[in-house]
């Protein structure tokens, strides 16, 4: 379980969207920055569209409830859990009860933060992302407020990889 402690507003669960239901009316959705979610859960293992927290505004700050491994890639943010530095495009252990704070990026718009697992709110029309104007999907079709509570799903444990590794950002 993730706990979002504060943010802005905007922030949200996301995937790779709802693209097969333009033809009726309902708008994508999805992560604004595919390539960053992609890579994020190519880092811990996981499927490619399995959702993460999208951050657009900051700062973010985040409790683990639960031990997870996590990426937080996109923008390139200044981070840190429990005080220590977190390295942008990069894997990193949370202990529970760890707190990661996001500050605003020094390059870019958007960060994603995906975890070993994915979050794990149920899928609308086959996606998890929220979709503001309908009001549905992702955590209560809103964006994130303190308080919120976010499952992740089970990590595959011959997925997932020992943190401590990363990739080079695009740029």
């Amino acid at each position: 379980m993730i706990e979002i402690l504060e943010t802005a507003p905007l922030s949200s669960v996301q995937d790779l969207g709802r693209e097969s239901y333009l033809r009726y009316g309902v708008s994508y959705s999805g992560v604004m920055d595919r390539l960053a979610l992609r890579a994020g859960n190519a880092l811990l293992g996981n499927a490619d569209a399995l959702a993460c927290v999208e951050i657009q505004a900051f700062p973010c700050r985040i409790r683990f409830r639960t031990a997870y491994d996590f990426a937080l890639t996109g923008a390139d943010c200044l981070a840190t859990l429990d005080g220590a530095a977190v390295l942008p495009w990069w894997t990193t252990h949370a202990q529970a009860g760890a707190e990661l704070t996001i500050a605003a990026p020094r390059r870019g718009a958007r960060a994603c933060l995906t975890v070993a697992g994915g979050i794990d709110v149920p899928l609308v029309l086959g996606s998890r992302s929220t979709q503001f104007r309908g009001s549905f999907g992702g955590h209560e079709g809103r964006w994130l407020q303190a308080g919120d509570l976010l499952p992740a799903g089970a990590a595959d444990e011959v997925a997932v990889q020992a943190p401590g590794f990363g990739a080079e950002p695009p740029e």
